[in-house]
């Protein structure tokens, strides 16, 4: 058995594209994200996959590696394939087994110590509950129109979550060409944004929802979380996921009382050294 790896999503998807629908939700972050790569990509993408296929990663900068669920020799062998070609890697998240075993294995062959940066759950809509009462305004779909503070509070949401810095432009005006924030707006301004991926294999994941601290604790959030989940059900999709942190218990409270079920935990690792 051995690692591919490739820039070209097509070839990817071709070869590893199976695998990964074999589990929607679980690889939901890689699947969307290939959704995106036809569509735009940096070019600087690595994708890979073990043959025949029982892992899958992608790595994006500056951000770490994903890593699907795969056996602990396969996550030493992509240890060793990454390492040879000598790409940086600040660190991996996805399935916690396989992302301790590449660690692991990392951290014989760099020297780079790993650390847990975050740990997070994966939920999947059960029945949508909406708060009742609503808060006061009105969800509208993002355009071009809104794109300063979309951009704004997308910078704002990655500083607070502990995100490598980077240009989010791309990514907001990918979101903004099919229609992917939703923003609620009350007395005229927006208070709140709700993003949602791509759709692929029937589903897609509400990412980011973000209201800016002035406007906490009003309710808006869980109300633009409502809007962009109903607007993806009256799309057909059969699922819909998005993922907390296990640290804010605020944010995993909210989401179940919107209708979310937990499926599994993942973790992300940074590497020091």
């Amino acid at each position: 058995m051995s690692w591919t790896t490739t820039t070209d999503p097509k070839a990817f998807i071709a070869a590893a594209g199976a695998f990964l629908r074999a589990d929607p939700a679980a690889n939901s972050v890689i699947l969307t994200r290939l959704e995106t790569m036809l569509e735009q990509s940096s070019g600087e993408e690595l994708l890979g996959y073990r043959h025949p296929v029982d892992g899958v990663f992608m790595h994006t900068p500056p951000y770490p590696a994903a890593l699907t669920a795969m056996p602990d020799a396969a996550a030493t062998e992509l240890a060793d394939t990454l390492a040879a070609l000598d790409r940086p890697i600040p660190g991996v998240n996805g399935d916690t087994r396989a992302c301790e075993a590449f660690a692991a294995a990392w951290a014989q062959r760099t020297g780079a110590a790993a650390h847990v940066h975050r740990r997070m759950r994966l939920h999947r809509l059960d029945a949508l509950v909406p708060p009742d009462p609503m808060p006061s305004g009105a969800a509208v779909v993002a355009g071009t129109e809104h794109r300063n503070v979309v951009v704004a509070w997308y910078e704002a949401f990655a500083a607070e979550i502990d995100e490598p810095s980077g240009d989010v432009r791309p990514a907001v005006d990918d979101r903004l060409a099919y229609g992917g924030i939703t923003l609620w707006i009350d007395g005229g301004e927006p208070v709140s944004l709700a993003g949602r991926t791509r759709s692929v294999a029937g589903m897609a994941r509400v990412a980011p929802v973000y209201t800016p601290p002035e406007y906490r604790g009003r309710g808006y959030g869980a109300a633009a979380t409502v809007a962009v989940t109903r607007a993806a059900i009256d799309d057909g999709l059969r699922d819909l996921l998005l993922y907390t942190d296990l640290a804010n218990p605020t944010s995993n409270r909210l989401y179940a009382r919107l209708g979310y079920k937990p499926v599994e935990d993942i973790v992300s690792l940074t590497f020091d050294g």
